[in-house]
């Protein structure tokens, strides 16, 4: 266990140093790949706008602590009424929406703040000014569904939705910092890759690691220089005998 402990801190070492060596290779991916996730985020993708109204929920006759626990519980349930399909398809009908009921609901979210009778309508879309007016809408549908549904006091808006943010996505710093993490990590994995799978032998400590052998001896390797040194000395004996 101790020799796999010390051979596997030699790999990682050696695969440390083989990324450091790549190091434009990372580089040049990094950038650009952070290069391509900005541009996509500012010019390819579409920004998507939020607004939000709010209902708040609560008889209109309160005489004891029990009524603003029972307002508290209401607002639990028309969490479900208020996303369910019969206000979403009314609230389709009445603004003449392009779109099913399935693909409104995505865009839909609804929350209610802690310790809070409210309850907030949160509606994602392309336009600031759609966003808003779907968001009162599904206010308004919404307040008199539960009043005449459910015999209840109907909600009252406390807010109206807004077309004057700014757009929740995409992130663009968000996305520009993924993008150079994926492209680091992806040359990464390129360069890793390539050195598990090279089975070159290079060194002496090669022939130990991948062929499992012991090396007896070495030969020294023969240069161009080395080649021409020999080829000078041997004509110069000759020309010494010849003398």
């Amino acid at each position: 266990m101790q020799l796999e402990q010390e051979e596997l801190e030699i790999d990682l070492k050696e695969l440390f140093f083989e990324l450091l060596s790549h190091w434009k290779i990372l580089t040049v991916s990094t950038i650009m790949a952070a290069a391509i996730a900005l541009v996509a985020s500012k010019f390819i993708l579409v920004p998507q706008y939020e607004s939000t109204s709010a209902l708040y929920v609560l008889s209109n006759s309160i005489t004891s602590l029990a009524d603003i626990q029972i307002g508290s519980s209401l607002t639990n349930d028309y969490i479900v009424v208020v996303k369910g399909r019969p206000i979403l398809d009314q609230v389709i009908e009445n603004l003449n929406l392009d779109e099913t009921y399935d693909s409104l609901e995505d865009r839909i979210t609804l929350e209610n703040p802690a310790d809070s009778r409210i309850l907030e309508i949160t509606v994602r879309d392309t336009d600031p000014n759609r966003a808003k007016v779907i968001a009162d809408e599904m206010a308004s549908v919404a307040s008199d569904y539960i009043s005449i549904k459910m015999d209840q006091s109907a909600p009252t808006t406390i807010q109206n939705g807004y077309a004057d943010g700014e757009p929740v996505s995409p992130h663009v710093g968000m996305n520009t910092l993924i993008g150079a993490i994926v492209g680091f990590l992806l040359a990464a994995a390129i360069i890793t890759i390539s050195y598990l799978l090279d089975d070159t032998i290079m060194t002496d400590e090669d022939v130990e690691q991948k062929l499992g052998m012991n090396l007896l001896g070495s030969l020294p390797e023969v240069t161009s220089d080395d080649n021409r040194k020999d080829s000078r000395r041997k004509k110069k004996k000759k020309r010494k005998q010849s003398a």
